[in-house]
């Protein structure tokens, strides 16, 4: 997959998270902020869960997530949880699931919590953010039917109760770093992807 083709759409119900996700995004290509739930949108292939380690889609976005899809769709991630990780998705990780609607055909189940908890303070927005896009980038390497338009809510803006602004933050530089990855590695770069993601040390892109 050539990285420019994948097209991005951040959704926000809340304005004050559109408001952050416009903020750290607005330099960033391919890149739509939509100030409604996800059901407002009619066209993507895949969209994003912020979900828990195993699959308990019953609560906030993922309760919105089977109520759209069907039960049929959180017995299908159970299924896979339980083939590919024993029964628990490490925070970190993300899971391709096809959901067999015709028009929207993946989910991308992308743990940011084990259990419904608190992850302010942390850099797990980052981390789930970069964890689904490599994913995506992995399945289009290999599947024939490609990921092209993906739907992605905010990463522990909910139960996580990270604030608005560190989670578009954290969120945008994943991407930053996806869309812009190195050609090369040291200790200079390591250095400096910690200071960006830990104490908000600004990209050279922004």
């Amino acid at each position: 997959m050539e990285l420019g083709t994948l097209k991005l759409i951040l959704v926000a119900p809340n304005p004050a998270l559109a408001a952050a996700f416009r903020e750290h995004f607005h330099y960033l290509p391919d890149v739509k902020v939509i100030n409604d739930s996800f059901e407002a949108v009619s066209e993507y292939d895949c969209l994003v869960s912020p979900a828990n380690s195993f699959g308990l889609m019953d609560g906030g976005i993922d309760a919105a997530i089977i109520q759209y899809f069907g039960k049929e769709l959180m017995i299908a991630v159970q299924d896979k949880i339980l083939a590919e990780y024993l029964g628990e998705q490490p925070v970190g990780s993300c899971l391709i699931v096809e959901t067999k609607h015709p028009k929207h055909p993946f989910l991308a189940h992308t743990p940011t919590m084990r259990v419904p908890m608190s992850v302010n303070g942390t850099d797990i927005p980052y981390v789930a953010m970069w964890a689904m896009l490599l994913e995506i980038r992995r399945h289009n390497l290999h599947q024939k039917r490609q990921i092209e338009t993906v739907i992605c809510p905010g990463f522990g803006t909910g139960i996580g109760k990270v604030p608005y602004t560190e989670a578009a933050r954290l969120m945008a530089l994943a991407y930053d770093h996806f869309v812009y990855p190195p050609t090369s590695i040291n200790t200079f770069f390591a250095a400096e992807r910690q200071l960006q993601i830990w104490e908000g040390g600004k990209s050279n892109k922004s």
